[in-house]
């Protein structure tokens, strides 16, 4: 007689009430820029006593919570759903009796989880320091990079009651197939990633504002620096602008296109090129193959542009026969979108039809496994092209045996099943998306093209943000309808956390034994 063993909810609640709990704490740097400008104090102090409150009151679900690999996979679900309630609180408060659009619960909501899982999608109809506080829009900016290196991981990093399962909680919530162990203990590995992205983000804010005070960046101010720094290494997207980066000077696109390309390589690597291992750098065919990927999509887009094919439409003409803005344009968009971060530059969405079909080929295929990137992922772009070969050369030779290698090593038969599952699941998903976006459209009247709709789905999925025509990367998706809406956030919340942590809590074999 078998015995049924059912997953501890209560153990999971809890813990992700002390996630909860934390995200008041980081409320707290908002509320310092409130108190500098003097602007939406209360909307923060409210905040942070109703954030604070709610994860108390989750906390007493179990007071000594011990968990399992079950409960941990339910633990991250739970904590990045409830991370994007609670952060709607700042919203609505700050919209409450105003014709602001964040005032409506659904367009909060859709703001907030587009943030923490660094999607960079928005709803917002004026995106201005004249329209909204700088507080509520450094909070916009924060909880991108929050969510860029993964709540959980920092959780990990500074709890040590998560230590234990640590390794679980990271596998669950970190981008990629795999996770590389850095240090003995994954506590100390967790902290090896925050530490590493928090000097990246540090690096980029003393660039922007350098530029500012040597004067090639006038509208690069201290906070629009740190602001943009916390948008840019978590591969999110949002910016204090409504134009995005292409209200800052050419040296700022510049500047921070390097950073962009950076955010979508494996954290790892730089660890070890600091621990005095450059080897594994140069070694490593998941990051020869993004630079290789970067560099085509670059070439291709700066040949239609600079033919005047695809002309970004920039202020003052256009690039046509003028290197340097369509070199520019072509590398920030490649590096924008190839890895979901979902900055711009120009309006893409008036690129024509061959550059909008090259950037929607971009991004297809994301940035690297242990990087902030989103998408499918470089990684398993190689597995499955690899697995498609061998299944060619086992139809001409039956009897071959033939191990899928990656850098000399053997490719695991569990991990390959695995990457061809999730990539079926990503794409069945970003293609029921398609479906419903397109036919919610329609049933209000609101007329989508198809390449819209497609860019919709794939920009909510992939955490890329911008799609294209009227909601491209300088619009927005505030006209979409509320379901729409809902299904955006479920396809950003399952594309952040890589489909399967979430999909198996909706079955019931992961609820018995």
């Amino acid at each position: 007689m078998s015995t049924s063993v059912r997953v501890d909810w209560r153990t999971s609640v809890a813990v992700t009430g002390t996630v909860v709990k934390y995200t008041a704490v980081a409320m707290a740097i908002p509320l310092v820029v409130a108190l500098v400008y003097g602007e939406d104090l209360l909307v923060f102090g409210a905040s942070i006593f109703c954030v604070l409150g709610a994860g108390i009151l989750l906390e007493r679900a179990d007071p000594d919570p011990d968990l399992g690999p079950r409960e941990a996979l339910l633990l991250v679900a739970l904590a990045w759903l409830s991370v994007g309630v609670v952060g709607t609180i700042p919203y609505l408060l700050a919209g409450y009796g105003t014709a602001s659009t964040l005032a409506h619960p659904v367009n909060a909501f859709f703001e907030s989880m587009s943030g923490f899982t660094t999607t960079g999608a928005t709803v917002m109809g004026e995106i201005s320091t004249d329209q909204h506080s700088h507080a509520l829009l450094l909070w916009r900016q924060l909880t991108q990079w929050l969510g860029g290196m993964g709540i959980i991981v920092l959780m990990v990093a500074i709890l040590p009651e998560l230590a234990v399962n640590g390794a679980d909680l990271i596998q669950a919530e970190a981008p990629g197939p795999q996770l590389q162990k850095l240090t003995p203990h994954i506590q100390e590995t967790a902290r090896v990633l925050w530490k590493v992205y928090f000097a990246f983000t540090l690096l980029l804010a003393i660039v922007l504002y350098s530029l500012h005070l040597v004067g090639v960046a006038p509208k690069m101010d201290l906070f629009n620096a740190i602001a943009h720094a916390f948008s840019t290494m978590p591969t999110g997207g949002f910016s204090t602008k409504a134009d995005s980066i292409a209200a800052f000077s050419a040296a700022v696109q510049w500047a921070i296109i390097p950073f962009m390309v950076v955010a979508g390589v494996n954290f790892a690597l730089f660890w070890h090129v600091l621990a005095g291992d450059t080897r594994d750098l140069f070694d490593d065919t998941e990051l020869r193959t993004y630079a290789g990927a970067v560099a085509a999509f670059v070439a291709l887009v700066f040949g239609l542009l600079y033919a005047g094919v695809a002309p970004p439409l920039e202020i003052g003409g256009t690039t046509e026969g003028t290197a340097e803005p369509a070199l520019r344009h072509a590398a920030f968009q490649i590096g924008s979108l190839l890895n979901s971060t979902g900055f711009a530059t120009s309006d893409f969405a008036q690129w024509g039809t061959y550059g909008q079909l090259t950037l929607l080929f971009a991004m297809f295929v994301g940035g690297s496994a242990g990087s902030t990137g989103g998408g499918i992922k470089v990684v398993r772009w190689l597995i499955v092209c690899k697995a498609l070969h061998r299944e060619l050369f086992r139809t001409a030779h039956p009897d071959a045996v033939q191990p899928i290698r990656l850098a000399g090593t053997v490719v695991d038969e569990n991990a390959i099943r695995g990457v061809v599952v999730f990539t079926l699941l990503y794409l069945g998903l970003f293609g029921a998306g398609v479906l419903v976006i397109a036919l919610d459209a329609a049933r209000i009247g609101l007329e989508l093209t198809a390449l819209e709709a497609i860019g919709a789905s794939l920009a909510a999925i992939g955490n890329i943000g911008p799609a294209f025509g009227r909601l491209g990367p300088f619009g927005s998706y505030l006209d979409l309808p509320a379901t729409s809406k809902l299904v955006m956030v479920l396809l950003m919340w399952f594309g952040r956390l890589e489909i399967l942590p979430v999909l198996v809590v909706f079955t019931g074999s992961f609820w018995r034994r």
